[in-house]
């Protein structure tokens, strides 16, 4: 059947609300695990010189590998589907996320954090109470930029049979000449692109609403 990228859209809209639909939530549930993993990491090493730079460094060399080369990898062990997409995702959201935690707490004023141990807080308490909502703006950038990147890698985990709208891009451009080819293509990236600013527009407001008054810019 041919027809304009309006008929195209009109016909497939169904398809393309579920890709999304599954886009965002393996996007969701791989930030999700990610944040609770990197913040975990930057809160057990930002004040350990050896565990922070070995994290850091792991954590940068990590980003370097090829997610193309990482799917490929997980595959056999994992098989194909939701298993290697989310480990993946983890897996390239940890850097930014870890950083900037690690940031964030380094960044505290030290006059702040003896003030609240000379009142008589523990460390933990210190850190809990007071540190970490200092640090919150900088961890939320980092957790929007692990956004940005999972919302593009999970568009390249259809290579594994991955959820999401990826399906729609390979689909174009593995028929690339057939009638269709550009509108599948083109469907989906612009879907992904859209998604990707949606993500972004909420975690702006994510972190106008979660920071504390006097630290909002």
């Amino acid at each position: 059947m041919t027809g304009t990228f309006d008929d195209f859209l009109a016909r497939r809209w169904e398809d393309l609300v579920t890709l999304t639909l599954q886009h965002l939530a393996v996007v969701a549930l791989s930030l999700a695990l990610a944040t609770v993993l990197g913040v975990l990491v930057g809160l057990l090493v930002w004040d350990r010189d050896i565990p922070r730079a070995t994290a850091l460094t792991a954590a940068g060399i990590a980003i370097t590998i090829p997610s193309l080369a990482l799917l490929a990898l997980l595959s056999p062990v994992l098989g194909l589907g939701w298993a290697p997409t989310v480990v993946s995702l983890v897996f390239y959201s940890l850097l930014p996320i870890v950083r900037n935690t690690v940031v964030g707490l380094r960044e505290v004023p030290h006059h702040i954090v003896e003030s609240a141990r000379g009142m008589g807080m523990t460390p933990m308490k210190t850190l809990l109470s007071i540190q970490l909502p200092l640090a919150w703006p900088v961890i939320v950038t980092g957790i929007r930029v692990a956004a940005q990147l999972t919302v593009g890698i999970a568009a390249i985990a259809a290579y594994v049979a991955g959820p999401g709208l990826g399906l729609y891009i390979f689909r174009g451009l593995s028929s690339l000449g057939s009638v269709n080819a550009l509108n599948f293509a083109l469907s989906g990236t612009l879907c992904v692109v859209l998604l990707a600013l949606l993500i972004d527009g909420a975690f702006v407001l994510i972190a106008r609403y979660s920071t504390s008054r006097g630290l909002r810019v």
